[in-house]
């Protein structure tokens, strides 16, 4: 045994579990937290952020990188406050995040006392473990059990540390029970459920396979199923990466961030294995179509829309089992019309991306990001329309990593997140993508990036505007109200907070400024790069409704909708039009 104060044997018992970094910013209530921190700083680094905020949203984005937990502490009343926009997104995602919440010291509690709170409440609704320390030895073993938990149940615990007991001196012993955080072994599949699958895929004519964040990490498996099978895949937005985006059979994703491949795909498809996702917007799929959902919770079945067939099951154990079976399904005019669509679609794309007649495309510049990623680059996509550039322009083809405040949907993602990506995985570059709505609310924090020498690429894509909920504003009829934003030079900020900064108007000035970007990484760069890019304010593409066949909507609706988006139906016609000419009647 060693003796030690408890708050030092609290950052030993984050180093067991392998934790290398820590959010958060001092505060009288967690004093000997930050001195722990200080004697282990060698074993676990502190970051210091300019607010809690943004240390929780980086902690929930470390874990989304990397699948490891990730840690923030605040201290009593407003620092613990602070953090809930973090923890939320965490316990709406579902990832391990470890809250230190400091606590006024015991003597103290239930006087009413300076920034005294009833911590343990406040935070009962965002935790699957949620405790107050009550003597200084149990700290590191409280410390152990949350992040047990953490793991387990995949979302938030907290620990609330009255100051007085981490100050406290004790034995510290280290704990020999290896840290266990995942099940690895394959899990077995019932055997009906595999030949049940197999009936219903060879009765329906148009399959298609919906992918959630629960199929990160088994993109082998998945892309192996899809190819032998025969069978398109769609993905959620959070589990963008899930099968590589430049998959012949990967044709995008349904919704307002999705793509015209993935929302015609819906309106055609017969039968959906939705696999390892909770996605909130299945309700609105078409009502007739079959579906076979496949989560390792029941109590996730069935939550989003009705489903035909349950399966109980962990989803890549589930596509393996039928792998195995070693059946397959025909190429048939359903996958090849699916993938001709697609191509039209990223065609497109492409197009706009080589247009400044109005002004400058937002797809101008991922697809420059595009061009120059390497292969184990992270980004950190903020909340917005920015979300549908990011899930549409970026590639996620090789190692790289994709992070989002998918269902709590945040806004000031994305700035903590690229934080977040340069700690974690340093050997990619950290991006981060945010519209200068959520751009403003955490700019603070490029002092972080600068601080800790964190050369992240901060894309702002400026139009004065909270573009999202113009567009709802645009869709409902609403007057135009509270969505125009005063602008600011972003550049320029950023300059002052001691990033190197550029503006981009023209696609010429996207070419020259990625080329000084780029030497500027050969020379060992460590400073954080901003690039305030002025968008034209155009309401983006809108691909949740797409009446674009006449069979389905009628002439006058494809019509209507043609000429109001400039969609051209030569280059692009629906995948209904590409069905009929394959000879699929539908």
């Amino acid at each position: 045994m060693t003796k030690m104060i408890a708050g030092r044997a609290l950052v030993k018992a984050l180093e067991d579990w392998g934790v290398d970094h820590v959010y958060g910013i001092p505060g009288g209530s967690i004093n000997h937290t930050i001195e722990g921190l200080y004697l282990e700083q060698d074993k676990v680094k502190y970051i210091q952020v300019r607010h809690e905020e943004v240390g929780a949203l980086a902690a929930s984005a470390d874990a989304k990188f990397t699948g490891k937990i990730g840690v923030a502490f605040g201290s009593a009343g407003p620092g613990a406050t602070h953090l809930f926009n973090g923890l939320y997104d965490a316990k709406m995602d579902h990832v391990p995040l470890l809250a230190i919440i400091g606590q006024v010291p015991q003597e103290t509690m239930n006087t009413n006392y300076f920034q005294e709170m009833d911590e343990v409440p406040l935070f009962s609704d965002v935790s699957v473990y949620n405790r107050t320390v009550t003597t200084a030895e149990q700290i590191p073993y409280v410390i152990n059990q949350a992040i047990r938990e953490a793991y387990r149940q995949k979302g938030v615990a907290t620990v609330v540390l009255p100051e007085n007991l981490a100050a406290k001196e004790i034995d510290y012993k280290e704990t020999k029970t290896p840290k266990v955080v995942a099940n690895n072994f394959s899990q077995k599949v019932d055997s009906k459920a595999v030949s049940d699958t197999l009936a219903m895929l060879k009765v329906a004519k148009h399959p298609s396979i919906y992918a959630g964040r629960g199929l990160l990490g088994a993109r082998d498996v998945l892309t192996k199923f899809s190819e032998q099978f025969n069978i398109p895949v769609m993905n959620t937005v959070p589990a963008t990466g899930v099968i590589s985006t430049d998959d012949p059979n990967f044709i995008g994703t349904f919704g307002r961030l999705g793509s015209k491949s993935g929302f015609e795909a819906l309106q055609h498809t017969d039968l959906i294995l939705f696999l390892a996702s909770e996605f909130p917007f299945a309700g609105f799929w078409p009502k007739n179509i079959k579906v076979i959902e496949v989560n390792n919770n029941p109590f996730d079945i069935g939550k989003t829309v009705d489903v035909d067939y349950a399966v109980i099951s962990d989803a890549k154990s589930y596509l393996q089992a039928l792998i195995d079976t070693g059946q397959t399904l025909p190429a048939g005019n359903w996958l090849k019309a699916n993938q001709e669509n697609k191509r039209n679609w990223d065609n497109w794309l492409a197009e706009l991306a080589k247009d400044e007649s109005d002004g400058l495309n937002p797809e101008s510049v991922t697809a420059k990001i595009a061009s120059m990623v390497g292969p184990n680059d992270t980004y950190a996509v903020d909340t917005g329309n920015v979300s549908e550039w990011g899930a549409r322009g970026l590639p996620m083809n090789h190692n790289q990593r994709f992070a989002i405040s998918g269902l709590f949907a945040t806004m000031g993602f994305g700035l903590p997140g690229g934080l977040a990506g340069a700690l974690s995985v340093p050997d990619g570059q950290a991006w981060s993508l945010s519209g200068d709505g959520g751009f403003s609310m955490v700019v603070q924090d490029l002092i972080t990036e600068v601080r800790y020498g964190l050369p992240v690429i901060n894309i702002v894509f400026s139009n004065d505007r909270f573009g999202f909920i113009y567009h709802e504003q645009v869709q409902t009829k609403q007057h135009f109200y509270g969505v125009d934003l005063t602008g600011a030079d972003w550049a320029k900020v950023s300059e002052g907070l001691g990033a190197i900064s550029f503006t981009v108007k023209t696609i010429a000035d996207i070419d020259q400024v990625f080329t000084k970007i780029k030497k500027l990484q050969e020379s060992g760069n460590k400073k954080p790069i901003v690039v305030n890019a002025v968008i034209k304010k155009d309401d983006p593409f809108p691909t949740d409704y797409m009446p674009l066949d006449p069979k389905l909507y009628g002439q006058d609706a494809v019509d209507q909708y043609a000429e109001k988006y400039h969609f051209d139906l030569e280059k692009q016609p629906s995948l209904g039009a590409l069905l009929r000419a394959q000879g699929d009647n539908l």
